[in-house]
């Protein structure tokens, strides 16, 4: 009996070619899903310098503040340990003047655990000695030694509000006459730290923005303009007609539904009615205002009505009842799951990674079983 050569095999290498497929996919699908679980942020935000108490001064001094001139500060003015202060008035004080007494002290206190956070923070880049012309993103920037600012300074804080900026300065830090620090993007001067190892000195008719940290003294000459605090550890501080102003922290509050019952007033020049109560409901978002570095203060929501809110009811009920803003059990409401993903760092694709990498290894397995067993019986 001849064989037939032309004799047809069994197709084998199909299946378990899909099966093997379907099993590498899988199997890619769960590390990918792996790899989004573990994956972080590439760069973590950069956290404020805490001031403590030592937030409410404009001016703190280690032996003395002198000043000449029609100074106006917008906060508190101390000295500790020393007691001298000189020229208030003609300067101006916003705030409360306290030379060697309790508060002052607690300040100082404060100001050293501040100077020495921002002086232990990593370095995300040597910004050398020379900061003018220079555009920077949110970051710790050192110079090893001296630093000069001559013309304009550029922070960008790309979009994010709450984008800090600390710079760190091994010895003394001189800005030009007539000099600036610049703010866009959102940029905010309460999120701006300078750590001074010596000294600072700001030129004349300068504009300045953020809180310098000086471990011995700050001279402040003839018109600067201050967005920020002059504290100096151990030193003193002296000023010259100059302006600060306190860097308060803006944010937006998420916006709900309020309910409140305004006072409207009405003037009648007709000869109706004269003035009047009425009451009304208005949606609107609210902002805080954060001096100290902490959370943020009080929120105002504004009336959609024609009246002015004189209900305090209506501060507390700016808290989102409905919205994004609002949890329903302890969740976020209307919150996508994708969105809270992001938030923490994981990427949408985690969820459907999840979800078809079993599967995938699931249906590939039982074709690799499949195809053994159909081989078996044709042996």
């Amino acid at each position: 009996m001849s064989r037939n050569i032309f004799q047809i095999k069994p197709a084998r290498r199909p299946a378990r070619f899909i099966a093997l497929t379907g099993l590498a996919a899988g199997t890619s699908a769960l590390v990918l899903a792996g790899g989004l679980l573990n994956s972080s942020p590439a760069y973590a935000a950069e956290a404020k310098v805490g001031l403590g108490t030592v937030a409410s001064y404009s001016v703190l001094g280690g032996a003395s503040v002198t000043n000449t001139g029609a100074t106006t500060l917008q906060g508190n003015l101390g000295v500790s340990p020393g007691t001298s202060i000189t020229g208030f008035p003609p300067g101006i004080i916003g705030g409360v003047k306290h030379a060697a007494d309790a508060p002052a002290l607690q300040a100082q206190t404060d100001l050293t655990t501040a100077y020495n956070d921002a002086a232990g923070r990593a370095m995300t880049a040597n910004v050398g000695s020379t900061l003018g012309g220079k555009t920077l993103v949110s970051g710790v920037y050192t110079a090893s030694s001296s630093a000069g600012l001559t013309g304009t300074l550029t922070l960008d804080a790309q979009g994010d509000p709450t984008a800090v900026f600390i710079f760190q300065i091994g010895s003394t830090l001189t800005t030009a006459s007539s000099s600036s620090v610049s703010m866009i993007n959102g940029a905010q001067p309460c999120n701006v730290f300078w750590q001074i190892g010596s000294s600072a000195t700001l030129g004349t008719n300068s504009n300045f923005v953020g809180t310098i940290l000086a471990h011995t003294s700050i001279s402040v000459t003839t018109g600067v303009t201050v967005h920020g605090r002059a504290l100096a550890r151990i030193g003193s501080v002296t000023l010259d007609t100059d302006v600060f102003t306190t860097p308060a922290c803006l944010r937006t509050t998420p916006t709900g539904t309020s309910t409140a019952t305004p006072t409207t007033t009405a003037t009648n020049t007709n000869g109706g009615p004269g003035p009047g109560t009425g009451t009304g409901t208005g949606t609107g978002t609210g902002t805080s205002t954060d001096v100290g570095g902490g959370p943020g203060g009080s929120t105002t929501p504004r009336n959609a009505g024609h009246g002015t809110t004189t209900n305090a009811a209506a501060i507390v009920a700016a808290t989102s009842t409905t919205g994004p803003g609002a949890t329903v059990n302890g969740r976020p409401n209307g919150v996508p799951l994708t969105t809270r993903l992001a938030s923490t760092g994981l990427s949408p694709l985690f969820v459907p990674s999840l979800v078809v990498g079993p599967l995938l290894l699931l249906g590939g397995g039982l074709l690799l079983i499949f195809g053994r067993r159909r081989t078996a019986k044709l042996h």
